[in-house]
């Protein structure tokens, strides 16, 4: 029988719109990579189908407006260090994006 160890940590999420830029790069792009060049697990991006953001613009998918600039979410579990050292990050190259974090439990479930 597999034995999990359950990991206090942080559930760190990025919200922006799909078309945003950093750098010359997608935000989502340039927060997968800067989590993957600092070592800190994985993270994933997530599309909505509609929202709104601090500007009170609404954007939905529609079907002739499929590439239309959804609100995205992309997120990581991580530990509290992690997580820390990842939001100085995104202060420091001051990325404009609004982002939520919350008490995380989490394990590994199988073998690998």
């Amino acid at each position: 029988m597999n034995q999990e160890t359950l990991q206090q940590g942080a559930h760190l999420y990025f919200y922006c719109h799909a078309h945003t830029k950093h750098n010359g790069i997608l935000l989502t792009e340039w927060l997968l990579e800067q989590a993957k060049k600092h070592g800190l697990g994985g993270g994933s991006v997530f599309r909505a189908i509609a929202g709104f953001g601090r500007h009170g613009v609404l954007h939905e998918e529609q079907f002739f407006e499929l590439a239309d600039d959804l609100p995205v979410k992309i997120e990581f579990l991580l530990a509290d260090e992690q997580a820390d050292a990842l939001l100085q990050l995104v202060r420091d190259a001051g990325v404009d994006a609004v982002y939520a974090r919350s008490p995380a439990s989490f394990a590994l479930l199988g073998t690998k």
